[in-house]
């Protein structure tokens, strides 16, 4: 889709101010320096962005032989972004401030087999609640709610198009979600999520060229291509999960044979273990969070049934990640979510040995695989992203004189 000239500029609002929270406080010299504006650009932006109170003056410095700069700042009491994980054993929510600092968490959990629509949006509902009421914020300081949920999922529409692991077809979950939550909803995929909370505070920061390997019940890769969001032709870059590793293997629940998730996502992982030990006490049927903590306590004692389960799991991992060094020759691979972060250590050395062995010197020799640094939910994180350039946009239609509904249909143009 060819981009209008009010996309650019929301696209160039939404860099300067991703600069300015990566780095406060900043110049506008140093600002035109790192999002390569021309100078006169980012004066307007910044202008923009000091009238919307996202920003703030903190002062001046010297700058060689010539004015002080003025430098600029994020207003971490100019509004609110609210993150929204879901997944298919829990519903994570997290409220920031405009830094992206988080000022209060919620959790609610799903059980097993309560995957109907109007039951995820009910614990989304509470859960928003919850975080809003903690922080004691306003209602109207709230910008904006992103909800990254897994599957496809058609930004524009607010349509979760597929879920598999939830047999979820069609579902119109922004209208749902718009029934009981008041504030603008962004909706989007955790790949999605998690690539951009790497790329702006992350693993990935700095890097041109990276892989966020999204490890949880679900499987698949966000991709950072050329400094950006690799998206594709239908938002459905990613699906990694969903490749085959094994010719004829596991039934995976997309309906299809062999796909990388069956063998490494959590269920896949479980099954890993039955096969190995169908008695183990490390086996906890239908608890995938707490069959995964038992094997990485099992890590750390040196378990040999552990062991032989994370080095299986791991073997499958790295002939998978070694596809996608040798297709997208990345700076950086990034393992990240609940598994990558339970398993940690212990998984990424298996993982580094095994892409070694599978993937092509060239393109290894240049890889960096790492886990993700964030301390908080990723996914979380990225949504919560996707809210602050909803609401960008927003401002951008309003000064248009444009209609902003009350939720959003129309997709940020990152």
């Amino acid at each position: 889709m060819k981009r209008t000239s009010r996309d650019i500029r929301t696209a160039n609002r939404y860099e300067v101010l991703r600069q300015i929270i990566a780095a406060s406080p900043t110049s506008r010299q140093e600002l035109a320096a790192a999002t390569g504006l021309s100078l006169a650009t980012v004066a307007t932006l910044v202008g923009e962005l000091l009238d919307l109170r996202m920003i703030t003056e903190v002062g001046f410095e010297d700058s060689a032989g010539g004015r002080p700069r003025g430098l600029v700042a994020v207003n971490t009491s100019g509004g609110a972004l609210i993150g929204v994980d879901i997944a298919e054993t829990y519903v994570h929510v997290e409220l920031f401030d405009l830094a992206l600092n988080v000022l209060a968490r919620a959790d609610e959990d799903v059980r097993p087999g309560e995957n109907l629509p109007a039951q995820m949006v009910g614990h989304v509902a509470a859960a928003v609640g919850s975080v809003v009421a903690q922080a004691g914020v306003e209602g109207a300081r709230v910008l904006g709610v992103g909800v990254s949920v897994p599957g496809q999922v058609d930004r524009a529409t607010g349509m979760s198009e597929y879920a598999p692991n939830w047999d979820w077809h069609d579902v119109p979950l922004l209208d749902l979600l718009t029934e009981h939550i008041a504030y603008p909803l962004y909706l989007d995929n955790p790949l999605r999520a998690v690539a951009v909370a790497e790329l702006w505070f992350g693993a990935a920061r700095g890097h041109g060229d990276a892989v966020v390997v999204n490890l949880g019940t679900g499987v698949g890769a966000g991709l950072v291509l050329g400094g950006g969001l690799h998206r594709g032709v239908s938002n459905s870059a990613g699906e990694w999960g969903h490749t085959t590793i094994v010719l004829d293997g596991r039934l995976c629940r997309c309906g299809k044979h062999g796909c990388v998730e069956a063998y490494v996502g959590a269920s896949g992982i479980m099954l890993n273990l039955r096969e190995l030990s169908p008695d183990s006490p490390l086996l906890h049927p239908e608890d995938q969070t707490a069959t995964i903590a038992a094997l990485a306590a099992g890590m750390r004692a040196q378990d040999p049934v552990a062991r032989k389960v994370v080095r299986d799991t791991a073997r499958y991992l790295g002939v998978a990640i070694a596809d996608l060094v040798n297709l997208l020759n990345p700076e950086v691979v990034v393992l990240s979510s609940w598994v990558a972060a339970a398993l940690g250590e212990p998984l990424l050395a298996e993982v580094r040995e095994a892409v070694a062995r599978h993937a092509l010197p060239r393109p290894m020799s240049t890889t960096e695989i790492v886990l993700s640094p964030i301390p908080t939910d990723p996914a979380c994180l990225g949504a919560a992203t996707f809210a602050l350039e909803g609401a960008l946009q927003s401002v951008g239609q309003r000064s248009a004189k444009r209609t902003t509904p009350a939720r959003s249909r129309t997709a940020p143009p990152s």
